[in-house]
């Protein structure tokens, strides 16, 4: 095992650069990490130090709309196409064929729509928190899903979102709590998303919604897959979670975990870098 200290790929596509942070060791299986909003590549920070402990590399990256260098106007920009092809991108410079997929929340979003389209570059898949598309619409009509995603329709408003969660005083804190942040999640929310200015990007997934495929959001997974749920998620309810699976060709694992909000990198390391460890060598979990 040749370790390795943290480095950073450029990624250059589209006259932007995303840039992702590599570390873990160099030799290790590599697992590609998606963020989800409203977070960056510190959402990962209590996980990757158990996955390089097991010799997993890890590369995380800083999507587009988040990263300061990857910030593009105009919500056609952010569709889901473009999202898959950001990672794709982050595969070439990387000089890997393929790779273990990892996402939470948009980042799972992501990881299923490369699954998808590209099976030859997805070793396995690991989605968490978001189900399968497929699963997550058909949710919306036979359970209680479309309640719980009424935010959606907001982020589709122009500026008010934007004011809602810059706005200085105690609106922002007390919404994000109320999803089950803690009050350190909720500091790191300030200053990676509002003060950095990333905000209107990461809305911006959410505003190029009405731009999605549905013959991309109903492709069929075949690559080997893990799916992370929690019971506690106010914004993904079990109706998404229980249809996952007929969505996904092959060998499909379900992990539910108990008592866990929507944050589960952040709550949950252990058991998720257990489930992303069992996914990526084909093993068995671990107990935890």
């Amino acid at each position: 095992m040749v370790e390795s200290r943290p480095a950073v790929i450029h990624v250059e596509r589209d006259g932007m650069e995303l840039r992702a942070v590599d570390s873990g060791p160099v030799d290790g299986e590599p697992v590609v990490l998606l963020h989800g909003f409203p977070q960056r590549v510190s959402s990962w920070e209590r996980v990757t130090p158990l996955l390089h402990a097991d010799g997993l590399r890890t590369i995380a990256l800083d999507q587009r709309g988040y990263c300061a260098s990857a910030r593009p106007r105009g919500r056609r920009a952010y569709r889901m196409s473009e999202l898959v092809g950001d990672v794709i991108a982050l595969l070439d410079t990387a000089g890997l064929p393929d790779a273990h997929v990892v996402g939470h929340d948009w980042g799972a979003a992501v990881a299923w729509g490369v699954a998808g389209a590209h099976p030859g570059r997805v070793r396995s898949l690991t989605a968490v928190s978001v189900p399968h598309p497929a699963a997550f619409l058909k949710a919306m009509v036979v359970s209680d899903q479309l309640l719980r995603s009424w935010y959606m329709g907001f982020f589709q408003l122009p500026v008010i979102p934007e004011l809602v969660l810059t706005s200085p005083g105690s609106r922002p804190a007390r919404a994000l709590a109320g999803m089950g942040m803690t009050p350190e999640m909720i500091e790191r929310y300030r200053a990676e998303m509002v003060t950095d200015g990333a905000v209107r990007g990461g809305l911006g997934w959410y505003r190029a919604l009405p731009f999605a495929s549905p013959r991309a959001a109903t492709a069929r997974v075949s690559v080997p897959t893990t799916f992370v749920w929690s019971d506690d998620d106010p914004a993904l309810g079990r109706g998404g979670a229980a249809l996952t699976g007929r969505y996904v060709d092959g060998d499909y694992r379900f992990v539910e975990l108990n008592g866990v909000s929507h944050w589960i990198p952040e709550e949950r390391p252990v058991e998720l870098a257990d489930a992303i460890i069992s996914r990526v060598t084909g093993q068995a979990p671990r107990a935890v």
